[in-house]
């Protein structure tokens, strides 16, 4: 039957399903709470990791876990999209006050603003939009600057050690954009600025194909972890042709029956106040 003709490439799905969370460790929980829930609008998880020792803050499906400890910087930056964009910037100046004596800073611009938490993680939100469509509220991507000479071999990696679909772009510089599930990336962006060391920082991500990496990983020496029958690490990336590292980021690696994977998570709309309290608005759209 003639038709229109379509690229079905273009809604494959790779073998990473969900970013799941970013975890940076935190020396101080209040000022952790002043950034991630007062300023940024984050909503602490009511029903996990609720004592002082740690904090699960939620953005949409995804979340920030912020264990009490020395602190840890990810190299780079945590993209999030927010429904409230124009609202931000007012939450950014409430909360300074707050944030003084420390790594505190933001710039809002038209389509997104640049934040810096207390400890120098930085952060980029940007207004919902065409870029992210199924996502008013979430974490997108996470952006790491990379050794300049290393997206070949990262996208290697991802492609035939994960079996995720991976690219590299050229937009001024070299990039390698690992697509995960049907609205996040992770991108590792080539820079010849000086990068820090790493100190230790996680992501956590979750795959239909659980065994078929972690075989290809233990060939190499890399996994870093046997966790539990659902998990395992690993902090090296290396190119599968040369086996050189590329770049030091811990994944915390679970499979999809894994009894966590895409609970619910509760979302707050940061709007409400008790003065201006409007009754069925609590929580808002997160898709």
């Amino acid at each position: 039957m003639a038709g229109e003709t379509f690229d079905r490439a273009l809604e494959d799905l790779g073998n990473i399903t969900h970013l799941e969370h970013v975890n940076v460790r935190v020396p101080d929980q209040q000022l952790a709470t002043q950034f991630y829930v007062v300023a940024l609008g984050g909503t602490r998880d009511p029903y996990l990791m609720v004592g002082l020792d740690n904090m699960w803050v939620n953005f949409g499906h995804s979340q920030f876990h912020l264990p009490t400890a020395k602190a840890q910087v990810l190299r780079g930056v945590t993209g999030l999209t927010v429904p409230d964009f124009d609202e931000l910037g007012n939450r950014l100046s409430m909360a300074a006050e707050k944030l003084k004596g420390t790594k505190y800073a933001y710039t809002v611009a038209n389509d997104h603003a640049d934040v810096t938490c207390p400890w120098g993680n930085r952060m980029r939100l940007h207004r919902p939009g065409r870029r992210w469509p199924r996502m008013e509220l979430g974490m997108p991507y996470v952006e790491l600057p990379v050794r300049t000479g290393t997206a070949e071999g990262i996208a290697r990696f991802y492609r035939e050690i994960m079996n995720a679909p991976a690219t590299v772009t050229h937009n001024g510089c070299a990039a390698a954009e690992v697509k995960v599930g049907t609205s996040q990336k992770l991108i590792f962006r080539e820079t010849d600025d000086q990068i820090e060391p790493y100190d230790g920082h996680h992501i956590a991500i979750y795959i239909n194909d659980f065994s078929g990496p972690h075989k290809k990983m233990l060939e190499r020496g890399i996994v870093s972890e046997e966790s539990n029958p659902y998990q395992y690490r690993f902090v090296d990336i290396i190119d599968p042709e040369s086996g050189k590292v590329m770049f030091e980021l811990e994944h915390e690696v679970r499979c999809t029956t894994h009894p966590m994977y895409r609970r619910p998570l509760i979302n707050r709309n940061p709007a409400q106040r008790q003065p201006t309290y409007v009754g069925g608005r609590d929580a808002r759209v997160w898709a």
